[in-house]
């Protein structure tokens, strides 16, 4: 039988920021539990599997995103993403992984000059 090997937190969150800037959304997607929780923090939370593919299906759609890592930093089950975009916004994430897959996102940054930078309207 072939042994599986379980991709560390950090393992993961470095395949998540490939597959987001690629802006392949399967990819992200095959990173998270079926029920999975992603907040961010100026949204309310995005719960399921269905519903965070429609998350960022809609968000690719509407602004070009790209996260440039400062950092990425492991504790036990949990990794921490420190971000910036090439328009100079900044962020970090933190990805509870659970065998290989997350389980919850949180993520810090500003939506106010992310909107402004991408001229999108300030709700």
């Amino acid at each position: 039988m072939e042994e599986i090997m379980m991709l560390r937190p950090k393992e993961v969150v470095c395949k998540w920021v490939d597959a987001f800037n690629d802006h392949d959304v399967e990819a992200i997607v095959s990173l998270y539990h079926d029920n999975a929780t992603n907040h961010q923090v100026t949204n309310e939370p995005v719960i399921g599997i269905e519903a965070i593919r429609e998350m960022f299906t809609t968000e690719f759609t509407t602004a070009d995103m790209t996260a440039i890592v400062e950092n990425i930093f492991e504790d036990g089950q949990w990794a921490i993403l420190e971000w910036r975009d090439p328009l100079g916004l900044r962020g970090c994430g933190f990805f509870h992984v659970v065998n290989g897959k997350i389980l919850f996102q949180r993520g810090y940054w500003d939506k106010l000059s992310f909107l402004k930078q991408h001229n999108l309207p300030i709700e």
